[in-house]
């Protein structure tokens, strides 16, 4: 017998996602709520929208559905007396993912976004409950398969292109193959789409997205857009790496307007990080994603701009100030620029790498990977710290880890903590003086033929996922000819940056164009000293400001 909606049990919280308020909190809620009598049936936000309110349910109880009155509708949780509803969007501004729906009559405590916002600056222990429980049930939406729908080929640089995207913004969605998926079909014909349109983006069950750019599905769901208009800033931010969100925190903390651009995610690499176990201040470690959330908000708390996507593709110097062009967007004017672009990805030279790129090439190890190695063997290449901190991770679900090192030990280039945990983890293999010579495999990867540089001899190891962890190069295309470049494509500060020897320490031989992180030549390639130099920007975007009299001194 099916069970009505009304009596559906409080969904129980395992994981922290849905902790209660006590009566101590509500009551300081009620000073600047609105307490409101709610029925069965009653929608108090939907999915699609943007989330205006905390909704703390004082009696009754509300289910949080996906797809409400859709065929496909789906109860996801319930909640009882003493718990909040809301959702990552609520701090962030993105688009709600989920119906509120009240299930039981009951009453309601309704406070206003913005004035959550000031109530979660002023305590931070509420600030931490609410952070805490948001950032687990968007982790648990993505594990559910919820949200956006994207159909299309694995095949498909464009599919490959808006599942990255999603991927990387930890946006939650369901990926659709209509190489696998037998529905598929049947799906698009039902939209009336043809397999040659795809791929598509389904958006709260009848928006359709044909092939859209990530621009276009970032303003569906809500992320912001550059806007033409905004006048100058103080201060622009390209790139929201570690070394971009600390800047922001400190600039906008310290009173300059700021504007953060990104071609793809906050975060930067680090976002790709499962876990990062030694950064000061979390001794049971973070996630790369969760460290880059929580700078996101804590910069739009103080009032920085980000701006997602947002690809920077030239700097120029315009009635004295700097104006950064956005490919497929309005520029973006600001008396300082802060470049913080770190590093892409460096890519095997090995014949057909391109073919197999999302399809069982990867080059982050993030929950969406974890969930297609389920009992599958993983080949992961690289000694570095990331590709140890991937290995960790996949070895969770994977039946098999293999580590394909070019060098001769992990001491190399590997932190001691990591190659300790990969010696104790059962099912890791790290096979030294390795490199991958040839992917084999019809449409998909099948398996890998490595060689051992030492000997000569080959080994072919079955895999349909092999992760890529080795180094990247300087995001530095869009500067040519505009800032000096080292031999290596990464921008030159401090004094051998100008020849008049005038340059403040990180900045460029152009005054108020300064440089952080990966992306400056000589920095250390590490999470902490990126987070470091963007808070020691800021502080010399300030004096640069001093020594031009003020912020419209001109350049």
């Amino acid at each position: 017998m099916t069970r009505s909606p009304a009596t559906l049990p409080e969904t129980p919280d395992l994981y922290g996602a849905y902790p209660r308020l006590d009566e101590r909190r509500i009551a300081n809620l009620s000073q600047c709520g609105e307490r409101r009598p709610v029925s069965p049936g009653d929608v108090l936000y939907r999915e699609g929208e943007p989330i205006g309110e905390f909704i703390a349910i004082l009696r009754g109880t509300v289910a949080m559905v996906e797809g409400y009155r859709s065929e496909e509708e789906r109860t996801i949780a319930v909640h009882g007396p003493g718990r909040f509803l809301g959702e990552l969007g609520l701090l962030t501004g993105q688009a709600g993912f989920l119906t509120a729906v009240v299930r039981e009559a009951g009453e309601i405590l309704a406070v206003g976004a913005d004035q959550v916002r000031a109530l979660v600056a002023g305590d931070p222990a509420f600030g931490d409950l609410i952070l805490r429980a948001y950032l687990t049930r968007r982790s648990l939406l993505i594990g559910m398969d919820a949200g956006f729908r994207i159909i299309g080929s694995r095949y498909s640089p464009d599919a490959r292109r808006l599942r990255e995207f999603a991927a990387r913004n930890r946006l939650p969605h369901r990926w659709i193959d209509v190489e696998e998926d037998e529905e598929a079909e049947a799906l698009l014909r039902q939209l009336g789409i043809s397999p040659q349109e795809t791929p598509v983006v389904i958006w709260h069950g009848d928006q359709v997205l044909r092939n859209p750019t990530v621009a276009m599905l970032a303003k569906t769901i809500g992320l912001p857009v550059p806007r033409p208009g905004d006048g100058v800033c103080d201060l622009i931010i390209v790139g929201a790496g570690p070394a971009g969100l600390a800047a922001s925190v400190y600039g906008a903390s310290e009173g300059l307007t700021t504007i953060v651009l990104d071609a793809v995610a906050a975060g930067g690499q680090a976002s790709t990080s499962s876990r990062i176990d030694n950064y000061l201040g979390f001794p049971s470690g973070i996630s790369g994603a969760e460290l880059a959330e929580r700078a996101v908000i804590q910069a739009a708390r103080f009032g920085a701009r980000l701006t997602v996507p947002a690809e920077a593709c030239g700097l120029e110097t315009e009635n004295g100030h700097y104006s950064v062009l956005v490919e497929d967007g309005p520029a973006v004017q600001g008396h300082a620029v802060l470049i913080a672009t770190g590093a892409r990805y460096r890519k095997l030279d090995v014949p057909d790498l391109e073919k197999y790129e999302g399809c069982g090439v990867y080059y982050a190890a993030t929950p969406f990977e974890l969930r297609m190695c389920r009992q599958a063997p993983v080949v992961i290449v690289g000694g570095g710290n990331s590709a140890g901190q991937a290995a960790l991770y996949l070895a969770r679900n994977a039946s098999s880890v293999r580590m394909l090192v070019r060098g001769g030990s992990l001491g190399e280039s590997m932190s001691r903590y990591l190659t300790d945990a990969i010696s104790r983890t059962s099912g890791i293999e790290v096979l030294f003086n390795t490199e991958v010579r040839e992917l084999l495999g019809e449409d998909s990867l099948r398996a890998v033929r490595a060689q051992n540089n030492q000997t000569g001899q080959f080994t072919e190891i079955e895999t349909n996922a092999m992760f890529v962890f080795i180094g990247a190069d300087p995001h530095t295309g869009w500067l040519a000819g505009v800032v000096a470049l080292d031999d290596r494509g990464f921008v030159v500060t401090g004094q051998g940056s100008s020849s008049h020897g005038e340059a403040l320490p990180l900045e460029t031989g152009r005054p108020g164009v300064f440089a952080v992180g990966d992306v400056r030549s000589g920095s250390v390639k590490r999470v902490a000293s990126a987070v470091g130099e963007g808070a020691m920007a800021v502080r010399l975007v300030h004096e640069r400001f001093t020594k031009t009299g003020n912020r419209q001194g001109g350049w």
